[in-house]
Parts: structure tokens; C-alpha cells; sequence
């Protein structure tokens, strides 16, 4: 295995890391933005009130990008465990 190999294998596996997390970190951001938009202004400064949207955000963003998420993920790791023979011989 040469480093060249490792460093192809870090830069898809970080590759496939952000597009796993995109979907859920842009709804948190979005929602956390129009929380902090509404909590400015109506002078409303509770802490808390970001919590439920996000959450209820994160379940939506899974339930619908779930199934893309998944078939991103397996698709990598198929490549991955089917490289095994070229990486070690």
C-alpha cells in the first residue's frame, strides 16, 4: 500500500463524510438562522426555543435525505471492501 493509496482513501472517506452531513448541518443553519431572525424580532431571548425546530428539523432532513444518505454510504463502502484486493497485492 503506498501513501499515495492512504491519502486516496482519506480524501474519499472525508469526501463521503460532507456529503453525509450536508443535508443535516444546511437544515440546522437554515433553521437556526429564521429561530434567531423571529427571536430578534419579538425581542424574545429564550435559549431554548432553537432546540425543538432543529430537532424536528434534523428528523425531516433524515426522513427525507435518509434513503440518499444510506445508498451514498454503501456505495462507498462497497468500493472499498471490493479495492481490498488491489490495495494489498
Amino acid at each position: 500500500m503506498t501513501p499515495a493509496t492512504v491519502m486516496e482513501i482519506g480524501r474519499q472517506a472525508i469526501e463521503v463524510t460532507l456529503m453525509l452531513a450536508a443535508p443535516l448541518l444546511l437544515t440546522v443553519l437554515v433553521i437556526g438562522l429564521l429561530v434567531s431572525i423571529f427571536q430578534a424580532a419579538t425581542q424574545i431571548n429564550e435559549s431554548t426555543l432553537q432546540f425543538v425546530p432543529k430537532l424536528a428539523g434534523v428528523f425531516l432532513a433524515l426522513i427525507f435525505a435518509g434513503p440518499w444518505m444510506l445508498q451514498i454510504l454503501i456505495e462507498y463502502i462497497q468500493r472499498l471492501f471490493n479495492s481490498i484486493p488491489q490495495i494489498i497485492g
